[in-house]
């Protein structure tokens, strides 16, 4: 008879059921895994068989099987030790094998029976629960799959402990949550002196998750404005909280079993590779665009990146989810994030100060700039010159609004369009809304419409830049407690739109 046990491969952020299928039968003592495994997987019976002998446990002396089944899906990583391990214990009757089979398992085996904790242990628990089973992995695992209040969750720390709680000699207790860690506020907007304007765009860009670009000097507080994103931001609710950290599982970035409720704020340099941001590498990994999903993504120095690298922001930006394409599979990771963009306006950076600028200015902020693509350009709503700030303005006494004051505006805005999209579950934001629904919410009064006619006939807005507008409109009026938009929620998100003298 042949045993069973379940378990998962990771295709994204999707847990797709394995069985795990054990035969021993006559001929010659060999140990064989099949069923399109890595590296990793096929290790795997060698570290099954130290941590069966270290429990004085052998193998019998015949030809042992185990498939991974479907066969035709890749298995990647050290999680299928345990069932593996479980697998072949029911197999020599040692485990019963309904038991076996009514458990989803996961955990690498260290050669002496300890079991040692691996990425997906929440998508894992998820799987577990849509299929009705009970989750076994190992103890560091425990508090982070046991959030999906659905299944029982079973954390020993060793092969020993799973194999007496699975024959009932030693059961276990269900593995507890770890503490959800509250939202800091973070730096405070009140360090910032002057920039009216960009404290102004920061705030709308987060009442709205529009996608923001700063162009100054060096030194003009860029970067320090973008640091203070996260303290005028809402806390996740508790369903992206989930959908965050299961994308956080999968990269290990998860502590001690904790849910984080303050959103994610990336900053990836600007030498990253293209598999650092969108995805991909070994196992096809989240990259920097999915880590940032429900939160922010700071690409400082914007046109240092590679070119090959932000044009592939593009499709991400518009439809939220990014697929990283594969030979015999394509993993999908959801990432819909803020995009928070800083840029010199040329090389030297000085190019708005005669005195210091290069001899090759203007050109030479045409040739920076001239790096990010119009398409890419275009999908900015917000766009925001940050000058240099005068010495007189940081000699000032006192402070300017703090961030709890500008949050507490971004979270009166944020409730108004969860209550306006309370049934439509793919909009959660003015960023997200388009079509005819954007018509019905966004549409501005006659004087609106007139001025948003007379900018777009002016400047030749794109149909994607006409959009935006409308959007930013919306989240101005939001930001105001209007009902409607009108002229002045209009002339806002179009000054906004013109900023910085790039293409509209």
């Amino acid at each position: 008879m042949v045993a069973t046990a379940h378990t998962v491969a990771f295709e994204g952020i999707e847990a797709r059921a394995v069985e795990v299928q054990c035969a021993v039968a006559p001929g010659l003592p060999g140990f064989a895994i099949v069923g399109l495994p890595d590296k990793a997987v096929s290790e795997a019976r060698e570290r099954v068989r130290a941590a069966l002998n270290a429990l004085t446990i052998a193998l019998p002396s015949k030809r042992i099987t185990v498939n991974l089944s479907p066969a035709d899906l890749p298995k990647e990583g050290s999680h299928f030790d345990l069932p593996i391990a479980l697998a072949v214990l029911a197999e020599i009757d040692i485990l019963p094998h309904d038991r076996v089979a009514g458990i989803l398992s996961l955990g690498e085996l260290s050669l002496d029976g300890r079991l040692v904790a691996v990425n997906g242990a929440l998508p894992a628990a998820m799987a577990a629960a849509a299929e009705e089973r009970c989750l076994l992995c190992p103890a560091p695992c425990g508090a982070e799959a046991a959030w999906v209040g659905a299944c029982e969750v079973y954390a020993p720390p060793s092969l020993a402990e799973a194999i007496r709680h699975i024959t009932n000699q030693s059961p276990l207790p269900a593995a507890r949550p770890g503490e959800a860690v509250a939202a800091e506020s973070g730096r405070d907007l009140a360090d910032v002196k002057g920039q009216e304007r960009a404290r102004r765009a920061l705030e709308i860009a987060a009442a709205g998750r529009h996608h923001l670009l700063m162009v100054g000097p060096p030194g003009s507080g860029k970067s320090m404005l973008a640091a203070r994103i996260p303290g005028i931001l809402p806390p996740l609710t508790a369903p992206e909280a989930l959908e965050t950290s299961m994308i956080h599982s999968l990269a290990g970035l998860l502590e001690d079993g904790g849910i984080n409720r303050a959103r994610p704020f990336r900053e990836p340099h600007h030498t990253a590779s293209m598999a650092a941001i969108v995805g991909g590498g070994r196992g096809a990994q989240p990259g920097e665009i999915s880590l940032a999903h429900n939160g922010v993504l700071f690409l400082d120095e914007f046109p240092e990146f590679n070119k090959s690298v932000l044009e592939t922001l593009r499709q991400p930006i518009e439809t939220g989810e990014v697929v990283i394409a594969r030979a015999n599979a394509h993993a999908r990771y959801p990432c819909r994030f803020m995009l928070v963009a800083a840029a010199n306006p040329c090389r030297c950076g000085h190019l708005s100060d005669p005195a210091r600028a290069c001899s090759r200015a203007p050109g030479c902020g045409e040739d920076y700039m001239g790096r990010i693509s119009g398409p890419l350009m275009d999908r900015f709503d917000l766009r925001v010159e940050v000058p240099p700030v005068a010495f007189t303005d940081l000699d000032l006494p006192g402070h300017g609004e703090t961030s709890a004051a500008v949050a507490g505006r971004v979270a009166a805005a944020r409730a108004r369009q969860e209550a306006r999209y309370d049934e439509d579950a793919d909009v959660r934001a003015n960023a997200d809304v388009e079509g005819g629904r954007l018509e019905a919410v966004a549409t501005p009064d006659a004087d609106g419409r007139a001025l948003l006619s007379r900018v777009a006939n002016r400047f030749g807005l794109s149909a994607r830049g006409y959009h935006r507008v409308l959007r930013v409109a919306r989240t101005v009026a939001d930001l105001d407690g209007a009902e409607e938009v009108g002229r002045a929620h209009v002339a806002e998100a179009v000054s906004f739109r013109l900023a910085t003298g790039a293409e509209v």
